[in-house]
């Protein structure tokens, strides 16, 4: 018998929103309750140690149980739907980060709605035959240079299943892929050889187009038998995510090629393929060999790691080198001012009492505490892990509170337009058609915003058929007086329940004015551009 540990963190809104206060209920596979929950203003609570099968049995390919123990999670909060998630699995020695991202409640409904979620078994443990298929087809379109997709759009099922789409970050998604294909106990060596095929291959299909070209509106799918095993709100494994922060922007390919390898794999246990196997990483660290090294064994002998320059959607790219105490200069002066406006979501974040550009004391510490809550390691230096969080969750805050101001702009009243709108609409309906799915795709993952263009094209009517679908009405594009009436319900309950920080607000940052500060750096620093 052994023990792992469990943490727990709740958000919402593309984690710009921490949710304090959530009651969270955690049974054993028994259904007995063990543990009664509630998060604090940063989303979080205390690590809960939870007995589990032995590590041992993780290590083996031909264990007929499960390396794991499963428990059950179910989260409460006022204002929003009720979140079941099943088979959270703890592994001996490891620590799960169990991410709950709660959806708001609409108005009219009688109860809270239960959000289910169940993990599943490995993929490593599936028995199922892979039929991967990619590589560079003539009919496949390819990018001119390698491209981290942040966001990475997922379609939730097979390619031709009528299944929903989310859009995650790139970071998100390989942390997600690796916890639910391989086991968190593995060998060093055996995660980095994992985590960069899932990487390559997530790459390959970017860099080459294979869905998009095939004229499919994402760039992978969570389907096994043709991607990697990807599940939304599943759980992550820390020696998972910080093996893949070490690694994140690197890929492989052949010498001499610009394109990511496409890196097919299957466990190598049930299932043989041409490609690597799961369960032979694990042996031949165990061996001694590398990543690169285990790599070279399953795809070509020159196959070298790469990194990937470019990041779709970045707002500023990492500057390449670390920023710790002691760093000076513009780098710094930025990471300052994200954690100025973060911390108006996060309050638990202290506030930087450093001179901007200087990265003293006061920046470490609030460096660490973010990384303590995005689950990152913890050692106040900001590097390309750190760097690109910090990055994403700036975003994801700053246009929250754009979307907030701009309801208020748009004159959002109680009573919704009377006019249809259809493909080849435009116009102020459109608009505002247009800044609503924007404003519930934030907290609602399968709606794929569009641009507020004011014109009504496939991407707006695509939007419209995924929130009809969310909501039980005809998933037609159209929106008529029931959909219009949806809509408005959707976003007014968004807005009365949803603890959205009021503009201008949050913890106070006590700073004294320097020499050479102008009203724009003082905006930027806190977080009022």
């Amino acid at each position: 018998m052994g023990k792992g540990t469990l943490t727990v963190r709740a958000q919402t809104a593309s984690d710009a929103l921490p949710l304090g206060n959530v009651k969270i209920i955690l049974r054993d596979n028994a259904g007995r309750i063990l543990y009664n929950l509630v998060t604090d203003e940063n989303g979080e609570v205390p690590p809960v140690i939870l007995e589990t099968v032995s590590r041992e049995m993780s290590m083996i390919p031909d264990y007929t149980g499960t390396p794991y123990a499963e428990y059950d999670l179910t989260a409460e909060a006022n204002g929003f739907n009720s979140l079941h998630i099943s088979d959270v699995q703890i592994f001996d020695g490891e620590t799960a980060v169990q991410p709950l991202r709660l959806l708001p409640l609409l108005v009219g409904q009688a109860r809270p709605l239960a959000h289910e979620i169940t993990i599943g078994s490995h993929a490593v443990a599936d028995p199922a035959a892979r039929v991967q298929e990619g590589a560079m087809a003539a009919r496949t379109r390819i990018l001119p240079q390698v491209i981290i997709p942040d966001p990475i759009t997922v379609h939730l099922g097979a390619p031709s299943a009528a299944a929903a789409n989310v859009r995650v970050s790139f970071a998100d998604y390989v942390k997600n892929v690796a916890s639910g294909e391989i086991y968190p106990t593995w060998p060093k060596a055996a995660l980095q050889a994992n985590i960069y095929a899932i990487i390559t291959f997530a790459l390959n299909r970017v860099f080459t187009q294979w869905y998009r070209s095939r004229g499919y509106n994402f760039d992978i799918t969570s389907s096994t038998a043709y991607d990697q095993a990807f599940k939304y709100g599943r759980t992550i494994y820390k020696s998972i995510s910080d093996t893949a922060d070490e690694i994140l922007n690197r890929y492989v390919r052949r010498a001499g090629q610009l394109a990511p390898y496409f890196t097919s794999f299957c466990n190598g246990s049930t299932v043989t393929c041409a490609g690597l196997s799961q369960w032979g990483t694990v042996s031949l660290a165990n061996k001694g060999k590398n990543a690169l090294q285990i790599l070279r064994t399953y795809y070509p002998k020159d196959l070298e790691t790469a990194q990937a320059e470019i990041t779709s959607g970045a707002v500023d790219a990492y500057p390449g080198t670390a920023l710790r105490q002691g760093s000076t200069g513009r780098n710094v002066e930025l990471i300052q001012s994200f954690l100025a406006r973060i911390r108006k979501n996060y309050p638990g974040i202290p506030a930087i009492t450093d001179s901007p550009g200087k990265f003293g004391n006061s920046t470490k510490t609030a460096v660490k505490k973010f990384q303590s809550v995005f689950n990152l390691t913890a050692d106040g230096i900001v590097g390309h892990a750190t760097w690109n969080k910090l990055v994403n969750i700036y975003v994801a805050v700053a246009k929250l509170a754009s979307l907030d101001s701009e309801g208020s702009a748009l004159g959002i009243g109680t009573v919704p337009p009377a006019s249809e709108l259809r493909q080849g609409s435009g116009g102020l309906d459109v608009v505002i058609l247009q800044y609503l799915l924007d404003f519930i795709g934030e907290f609602y993952p399968t709606i794929q915003a569009p641009a507020q263009d004011g014109q009504f094209g496939a991407s707006t009517a695509r939007a419209v058929s995924e929130f009809q679908a969310m909501m039980g009405l005809p998933a037609t594009g159209i929106v008529n007086p029931a959909t219009w009436n949806a809509l408005y319900t959707a976003y007014w309950s968004i807005r009365n329940d949803v603890p959205l920080p009021v503009p201008g607000s949050g913890p106070g940052v006590p700073y004294t004015v320097q020499l050479g500060d102008t009203l724009w750096r003082l905006a930027q620093r806190f977080g009022t551009t």
